[in-house]
């Protein structure tokens, strides 16, 4: 008499074969997790620097001496949010700076904005990017305040490649 069913062995090296192929799949999930959030870290550091650099081309100053085509045509806006070396101020100044001058009137625009909304880490899940002055030393113990020249994570961890997210 034949019974259908299987047996303990087979029930075994099954669970065995799941474990093993289960044990594999797991870091590699977690590599590509961290793999993903370095990507979208390197570009949102991009894309922060590149408002930051556009901004300074077009509202640079030297101290008083105003050189950038908007931080002429807005004097009274260029020295409220450029600090003394045409850096923004603050990271907010990128979502978007009233303009006060001849440029409001004839463009019909009164905001020019270099970033649409703030990027947020995605190592620390927050919009709390450390910032460096331009007269800063490169790894600053603390923010002078003045501009914003840099910006870096928060995450003192290391990456995949070994370097340290700070150094990005």
């Amino acid at each position: 008499m034949k019974e259908d069913g299987l047996t303990l062995i087979e029930i075994l090296v099954t669970m065995a074969i799941i474990v093993i192929l289960a044990s594999v799949a797991m870091p590699l999930s977690k590599v590509s997790t961290k793999r993903g959030q370095e990507i979208e870290l390197r570009q949102h550091l991009r894309t922060i620097r590149s408002a930051i650099d556009l901004f300074r081309l077009e509202w640079n100053r030297d101290g008083d001496i105003l050189l950038g085509t908007l931080c002429i045509k807005n004097k009274l806006t260029c020295k409220e949010v450029t600090g003394p070396y045409g850096y923004p101020k603050s990271l907010d100044v990128l979502l978007g700076v009233k303009l006060t001058g001849e440029e409001a009137t004839v463009r019909g625009t009164t905001i020019r904005r270099y970033l649409r909304v703030m990027p947020i880490d995605p190592m620390t899940g927050k919009s709390d990017w450390l910032l460096r002055c331009y007269k800063d030393r490169p790894k600053p113990l603390s923010w002078c305040g003045e501009d914003i020249y840099d910006v870096m994570t928060q995450n003192e961890a290391a990456a995949l490649d070994g370097t340290k997210y700070q150094d990005w």
